[in-house]
């Protein structure tokens, strides 16, 4: 497999070389050979491809600049930027794994990547998976059964079950209860459930007490805004803007679509998944999303196995 490798890399294969030239003899200051290793770590089939036949850094460039020209219009032409993404792809790709740009610096490269319609494209062309069909068609078809772990949870004792008995009491007041609130509820749950820690990621936003929201601190998030903030925030907001690195990148109406489309972000930038949410977005990505990569973590594998428990 060493002298396969090898070959790929000097054939041009850009997954594979991305890898080689580590420390050796012949270059001893160099990184260890185990050292940042870029491969796939989320079940990537397109991690880091080719050049499109007939395409250079040169031509690639050019399109990107185009891009660029074609997002600054009020008037954008959409199927010209989606042809156009979809050319320079593995410019884009090199990019983002090989020079490890900040998220600010990709989305003035690249900013298309604000736009949904190439949100949901960028992640098929890394994945292979339409991500908001096949969310939300696993989300809508696990939602009844996980709702009833969730509550069953919450009428137990200890810290986890105050935190869902909070937030279902919040849920039960809820006048009028659409496909959009329970989404919301199991996405607010989950964390709670699996024991994550998610008060570094949502964020409430009252819209009537400051007129700007702190979000300096906040590497990956969601920003919940509304006059009055609080759980009942979490199934009617006003807005939800996706926060990364301390910037908003674009805003959605609901929990949900604000929670995929981070995800399918988390995917183009190749951005590692907070460490208090691991076993969140472990269960969003292996389990809701079939991404399987490795094993899964012990409490998202017993959550697996009690919503396919037959009772």
């Amino acid at each position: 497999m060493g002298n396969y490798r090898t070959k790929l890399s000097r054939a041009g294969s850009h997954e594979v070389a991305v890898n080689s030239g580590k420390r050796s003899r012949n270059n001893p200051d160099k990184q260890a050979p185990n050292t940042n290793i870029k491969r796939p770590k989320r079940a990537e089939v397109n991690f880091l491809p080719n050049f499109p036949r007939g395409e250079d850094d040169v031509s690639l460039e050019r399109l990107r600049l185009q891009i660029v020209d074609e997002a600054k219009k009020t008037d954008q032409n959409l199927p010209l930027i989606a042809n156009l993404m979809q050319t320079t792809f593995a410019l884009r790709r090199k990019e983002v794994i090989n020079d490890d740009l900040l998220v600010g610096e990709i989305l003035e490269r690249w900013p298309a990547l604000k736009l949904e319609s190439q949100i949901c494209a960028e992640f098929h062309r890394i994945t292979n998976i339409n991500l908001k069909n096949h969310f939300y068609a696993e989300l809508d078809r696990h939602a009844p059964r996980l709702l009833s772990l969730f509550r069953k949870k919450a009428a137990r004792t200890g810290k986890v079950a105050e935190v869902l008995d909070q937030l279902f009491s919040a849920y039960d007041l809820q006048e009028q209860v659409d496909i959009h609130i329970k989404c919301a509820a199991v996405l607010r749950a989950l964390p709670a459930y699996l024991h994550d820690d998610d008060s570094r990621f949502l964020k409430l936003w009252d819209t009537s007490e400051s007129d700007e929201p702190n979000i300096s601190d906040v590497p990956v998030g969601l920003l919940l805004s509304g006059a009055n903030a609080t759980d009942a925030l979490f199934f009617n907001p006003e807005k939800i803007d996706i926060v990364i690195e301390g910037n908003v990148v674009i805003k959605f109406p609901t929990l949900a679509e604000a929670f995929v489309m981070l995800f399918s972000l988390m995917y183009a930038m190749h951005l590692s998944y907070p460490k208090y949410l691991a076993n969140t977005f472990d269960f969003i990505q292996k389990v809701l999303m079939g991404l399987v990569d490795g094993m899964l973590k012990p409490r998202v594998l017993t959550l697996k196995n009690d919503l396919f428990a037959v009772e």
